[in-house]
């Protein structure tokens, strides 16, 4: 297929209010046409008033929008009376037999039911988008003249967290059973990735925004999500363009800042049974800690996918420079509940005032994670959250021995 041959990048709109939905709906889009040109909307109104300006060849809209609903988006498109009719799939939380009346009249090109079948719209998504050969997109390149330091300040409000550490698809896969997914298995398959954990928690809060109830650990999250959504949110990831890393010293690197956060989440853990706090919530904490880090890790692939050039030296500076300001952007975008902040913060600072146990404890398992083995534990007995917590030497050893 020669340029002159290849078809006209597809134009589709997205409407949907759950952060987490609309960037997986991206995903899919993008991994059915590479080349699409996407417009995504949170509200109702917003995405009419780009449809009464622009003719998209395929709205993908949420009947539940806030503003105007999507099937009003529906009601209007079809007034529009466009030739060729536009493509437009509804989706919905409501399967009721009304409801479903309602929106046929309007001749929706499909009715989808919340949680969404992902296999059954990529298949969909394939049909309406993919006319003959199957389009190739280059990997973005660099600006001419573009820093490293420009590029990550870039990146900062938009990077996509932490590559993944563990084979979330192969997860998924043991967690099967005849009679559906076994979600204990698929928390025990996926429980020490940072990533993962941070996506589906995220994820949880912003499904329970109305409720009031903050989803703390990785068990809750799957729990409010449910089997079928959070298998959705998983294998978007590792769609995404570097969910895995692929050059090894970014590896290496990002294997100690793995086996650091687990070291400090498994600390936090014993600490939180040894002084009845809520092990978990501690846990999670630990394992999120180094969230900034590995981050900045997944732009520097970025980077060097792009094209640019990376050495030992450049790896240090970007995480000195960028990782504690990329983990608090995460953090404060992806809507973390504040009580998990204040913990994951008490894992870089100890200052005067006054601090929660959970808070001292998190303190502590971070810089027990930090310890080598040769290191002895008088200094960290001594330090002001172990003297508050009233833990001596003798604590930590058996802590250290687990």
């Amino acid at each position: 297929m020669t340029a002159v041959d290849l078809p006209a990048a597809p134009r589709v709109l997205i409407a949907e209010a759950d952060p987490w939905v609309r960037d997986m709906l991206t995903e899919l889009v993008l991994e059915v046409r590479c080349d699409a040109d996407l417009k995504v909307c949170a509200d109702g109104q917003q995405a009419w008033e780009w449809l009464t300006h622009h003719r998209p060849d395929l709205v993908i809209a949420d009947w539940e929008l806030p503003g105007t609903d999507g099937l009003s988006l529906l009601r209007g498109v079809r007034q529009q009376r466009r030739q060729p009719e536009v493509a437009f799939i509804l989706m919905s939380s409501r399967s009721d037999t009304a409801s479903v009346r309602e929106a046929v009249p309007l001749a929706p090109t499909a009715y989808l039911t919340k949680p969404l079948n992902m296999d059954g719209l990529r298949q969909r998504l394939t049909d309406l988008l993919v006319k003959g050969e199957p389009v190739a997109c280059d990997a973005p390149v660099l600006s001419a003249g573009l820093s490293l330091s420009h590029f990550l300040d870039n990146r900062r409000e938009i990077a996509d967290g932490a590559p993944l550490s563990m084979d979330v698809k192969l997860a998924v896969k043991i967690s099967q059973r005849k009679a559906g997914l076994d979600v204990a298995l698929l928390e025990q398959a996926l429980r020490l990735d940072p990533h993962v954990t941070a996506v589906l928690i995220a994820a949880a809060n912003s499904a329970e925004q109305h409720q009031g109830k903050a989803t703390q650990t990785l068990s809750q999250a799957l729990q409010v999500l449910g089997s079928v959504q959070s298998v959705n949110l998983l294998l978007s990831l590792t769609a995404k363009r570097g969910a895995t890393l692929t050059d090894e010293t970014l590896i290496a690197r990002a294997q100690q800042f793995w086996e650091l956060s687990r070291g400090t989440a498994e600390y936090a853990r014993a600490l939180g049974r040894l002084l009845e706090l809520d092990q978990e919530r501690c846990f999670c904490a630990g394992l999120l800690s180094r969230l900034g880090d590995l981050s900045v890790l997944r732009c520097l692939q970025d980077w060097l996918l792009a094209g640019g050039e990376l050495d030992e030296e450049a790896i240090d500076a970007a995480l000195d420079e960028y990782a504690a300001a990329f983990g608090s952007d995460l953090r404060r975008r992806w809507r973390m509940p504040l009580e998990l902040r204040e913990l994951i913060a008490a894992v870089y600072q100890f200052s005067g005032g006054v601090h929660s146990r959970e808070a001292l404890a998190m303190n502590v398992a971070a810089q027990m994670a930090l310890l080598r083995p040769e290191d002895g534990l008088d200094g960290l007995a001594n330090s002001k959250p172990a003297r508050l917590l009233k833990i001596g030497t003798s604590e930590l050893g058996r802590l250290r021995k687990k």
